[in-house]
Protein backbone atom coordinates (compact mmCIF):
# COMPACT_ATOMS: atom_id res chain seq x y z
CA UNK A 1 0.00 0.00 0.00
CA UNK A 2 1.45 3.55 -1.27
CA UNK A 3 1.34 6.84 1.02
CA UNK A 4 -2.35 8.52 0.46
CA UNK A 5 -3.86 4.92 -0.49
CA UNK A 6 -7.45 4.81 0.91
CA UNK A 7 -8.06 1.29 3.29
CA UNK A 8 -11.62 -0.25 2.18
CA UNK A 9 -13.63 -2.18 4.91
CA UNK A 10 -12.41 -5.26 5.80
CA UNK A 11 -8.58 -3.95 4.84
CA UNK A 12 -7.63 -3.52 8.48
CA UNK A 13 -8.23 -7.13 9.35
CA UNK A 14 -5.06 -8.07 7.21
CA UNK A 15 -3.96 -9.03 3.27
CA UNK A 16 -6.62 -11.06 1.63
CA UNK A 17 -9.44 -10.44 4.45
CA UNK A 18 -12.87 -11.58 3.58
CA UNK A 19 -14.92 -8.18 3.47
CA UNK A 20 -16.94 -7.83 6.03
CA UNK A 21 -21.02 -7.85 6.20
CA UNK A 22 -22.07 -6.73 9.19
CA UNK A 23 -24.28 -3.30 9.55
CA UNK A 24 -21.06 -1.03 10.46
CA UNK A 25 -19.65 -2.33 7.54
CA UNK A 26 -22.51 -0.90 5.83
CA UNK A 27 -22.52 2.26 7.59
CA UNK A 28 -18.27 2.74 6.57
CA UNK A 29 -19.36 2.11 2.97
CA UNK A 30 -21.92 4.40 3.15
CA UNK A 31 -19.53 7.30 4.45
CA UNK A 32 -16.54 6.30 2.16
CA UNK A 33 -18.55 7.11 -1.03
CA UNK A 34 -20.15 9.99 0.58
CA UNK A 35 -16.77 11.52 2.07
CA UNK A 36 -13.68 8.91 0.37
CA UNK A 37 -11.06 11.17 2.59
CA UNK A 38 -12.03 10.32 5.57
CA UNK A 39 -10.33 7.97 7.67
CA UNK A 40 -13.50 5.44 8.78
CA UNK A 41 -11.08 2.73 10.88
CA UNK A 42 -12.54 4.50 14.38
CA UNK A 43 -16.01 3.98 13.50
CA UNK A 44 -15.10 -0.02 12.69
CA UNK A 45 -14.20 -0.11 15.57
CA UNK A 46 -16.20 1.88 18.29
CA UNK A 47 -19.24 0.96 16.16
CA UNK A 48 -18.88 -2.68 16.68
CA UNK A 49 -18.10 -2.10 20.24
CA UNK A 50 -21.88 -0.18 20.88
CA UNK A 51 -23.28 -2.26 18.15
CA UNK A 52 -22.63 -5.44 20.48
CA UNK A 53 -23.14 -3.97 23.23
CA UNK A 54 -26.69 -2.94 22.13
CA UNK A 55 -27.39 -6.49 21.06
CA UNK A 56 -26.50 -7.95 24.11
CA UNK A 57 -28.31 -5.90 26.43
CA UNK A 58 -31.28 -6.16 24.07
CA UNK A 59 -31.22 -10.14 24.93
CA UNK A 60 -29.38 -10.89 27.77
CA UNK A 61 -32.58 -8.84 29.66
CA UNK A 62 -34.47 -11.88 29.32
CA UNK A 63 -33.69 -13.66 32.41
CA UNK A 64 -34.15 -10.13 34.39
CA UNK A 65 -37.02 -9.46 33.08
CA UNK A 66 -38.78 -13.06 34.35
CA UNK A 67 -37.59 -12.06 37.86
CA UNK A 68 -38.83 -7.91 37.11
CA UNK A 69 -35.32 -6.80 37.54
CA UNK A 70 -34.00 -4.43 35.15
CA UNK A 71 -30.13 -4.22 34.10
CA UNK A 72 -29.20 -1.92 36.29
CA UNK A 73 -31.14 -3.09 39.36
CA UNK A 74 -29.63 -6.53 38.85
CA UNK A 75 -25.62 -4.64 38.54
CA UNK A 76 -26.20 -2.90 41.94
CA UNK A 77 -27.45 -6.39 43.22
CA UNK A 78 -24.66 -8.25 41.83
CA UNK A 79 -21.96 -5.19 43.08
CA UNK A 80 -23.14 -6.49 46.48
CA UNK A 81 -23.07 -10.18 46.13
CA UNK A 82 -19.75 -10.20 44.65
CA UNK A 83 -18.03 -7.42 47.49
CA UNK A 84 -18.96 -9.66 50.20
CA UNK A 85 -19.53 -6.48 52.06
CA UNK A 86 -22.49 -3.61 52.52
CA UNK A 87 -21.31 -0.17 50.50
CA UNK A 88 -22.67 2.63 50.41
CA UNK A 89 -24.21 4.22 47.92
CA UNK A 90 -21.44 6.06 46.79
CA UNK A 91 -19.32 2.98 46.62
CA UNK A 92 -22.45 1.51 44.84
CA UNK A 93 -22.50 3.99 42.54
CA UNK A 94 -18.63 3.66 41.31
CA UNK A 95 -18.91 -0.45 41.07
CA UNK A 96 -21.15 0.06 38.39
CA UNK A 97 -20.49 3.23 36.76
CA UNK A 98 -23.56 5.05 37.65
CA UNK A 99 -24.69 8.59 39.09
CA UNK A 100 -25.30 8.57 43.31
CA UNK A 101 -29.22 10.05 41.94
CA UNK A 102 -29.87 6.54 39.64
CA UNK A 103 -28.58 4.35 42.61
CA UNK A 104 -30.81 6.10 44.99
CA UNK A 105 -33.10 4.96 42.89
CA UNK A 106 -32.78 1.99 42.17
CA UNK A 107 -31.91 0.86 45.80
CA UNK A 108 -35.31 2.22 47.26
CA UNK A 109 -37.10 -0.03 44.58
CA UNK A 110 -34.87 -2.94 45.37
CA UNK A 111 -35.76 -2.34 49.38
CA UNK A 112 -39.63 -2.11 48.69
CA UNK A 113 -38.81 -5.87 47.79
CA UNK A 114 -37.15 -6.72 50.18
CA UNK A 115 -33.92 -7.30 48.62
CA UNK A 116 -31.75 -5.10 50.21
CA UNK A 117 -31.82 -3.72 53.73
CA UNK A 118 -30.45 -0.14 54.60
CA UNK A 119 -28.46 0.25 57.67
CA UNK A 120 -27.43 3.86 59.37
CA UNK A 121 -24.21 4.74 60.17
CA UNK A 122 -23.80 5.08 63.83
CA UNK A 123 -21.23 7.92 63.67
CA UNK A 124 -22.78 9.81 60.49
CA UNK A 125 -26.75 9.53 59.95
CA UNK A 126 -26.30 10.94 56.25
CA UNK A 127 -24.57 8.15 55.44
CA UNK A 128 -26.44 4.94 54.44
CA UNK A 129 -24.95 1.36 54.50
CA UNK A 130 -26.34 -1.57 51.98
CA UNK A 131 -26.74 -5.36 52.21
CA UNK A 132 -27.97 -7.83 50.65
CA UNK A 133 -31.01 -9.91 51.91
CA UNK A 134 -31.37 -12.85 52.04
CA UNK A 135 -34.06 -13.22 49.51
CA UNK A 136 -31.77 -11.03 47.62
CA UNK A 137 -28.75 -12.89 47.57
CA UNK A 138 -31.03 -15.94 46.79
CA UNK A 139 -32.30 -14.08 43.98
CA UNK A 140 -28.44 -13.35 42.07
CA UNK A 141 -27.32 -17.24 43.30
CA UNK A 142 -30.00 -18.03 40.96
CA UNK A 143 -30.31 -15.81 37.79
CA UNK A 144 -26.48 -15.61 37.47
CA UNK A 145 -25.53 -19.02 36.30
CA UNK A 146 -28.32 -18.47 33.58
CA UNK A 147 -27.00 -15.18 32.79
CA UNK A 148 -23.28 -16.92 32.63
CA UNK A 149 -24.55 -19.93 30.11
CA UNK A 150 -26.52 -17.38 27.91
CA UNK A 151 -23.02 -15.25 27.45
CA UNK A 152 -21.19 -18.57 26.99
CA UNK A 153 -23.79 -19.51 24.39
CA UNK A 154 -23.27 -16.03 22.72
CA UNK A 155 -19.31 -16.66 22.85
CA UNK A 156 -19.34 -19.69 21.31
CA UNK A 157 -19.13 -18.82 17.71
CA UNK A 158 -15.73 -17.63 18.69
CA UNK A 159 -13.13 -20.64 19.94
CA UNK A 160 -11.81 -20.30 23.44
CA UNK A 161 -7.88 -18.83 21.52
CA UNK A 162 -10.37 -16.13 19.61
CA UNK A 163 -12.23 -15.28 22.47
CA UNK A 164 -9.35 -14.72 24.88
CA UNK A 165 -7.55 -12.78 22.14
CA UNK A 166 -10.55 -10.89 21.77
CA UNK A 167 -10.89 -10.28 25.65
CA UNK A 168 -7.20 -9.48 25.78
CA UNK A 169 -7.86 -6.48 23.22
CA UNK A 170 -10.67 -5.39 24.91
CA UNK A 171 -8.96 -5.30 27.80
CA UNK A 172 -5.99 -3.51 26.72
CA UNK A 173 -8.50 -0.81 25.43
CA UNK A 174 -9.93 -0.59 28.47
CA UNK A 175 -7.45 -0.20 30.70
CA UNK A 176 -5.96 2.81 28.41
CA UNK A 177 -9.54 4.33 28.62
CA UNK A 178 -10.05 4.07 32.18
CA UNK A 179 -6.53 5.23 32.44
CA UNK A 180 -7.17 8.50 29.95
CA UNK A 181 -10.40 8.93 32.08
CA UNK A 182 -8.30 9.30 35.22
CA UNK A 183 -6.01 11.94 34.38
CA UNK A 184 -9.32 13.97 32.88
CA UNK A 185 -10.15 14.17 36.33
CA UNK A 186 -7.16 15.19 38.39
Amino acid sequence: MEPGDRLEPGDRAGVGAPARSDTVAGVVRQWQAVRPELDTGPMEIIGRVNRCAALLQQTEDAPLRRTGLSRPEFDLLCALRRTGHELTPGELARETFSSGAAVTKRLKQLAERGLVERRGDARDRRVAHLRLTDAGRDLVDGILPEQLAYESAVLSALDGDRQDELADLLGELLSRLEEHMRTLRV
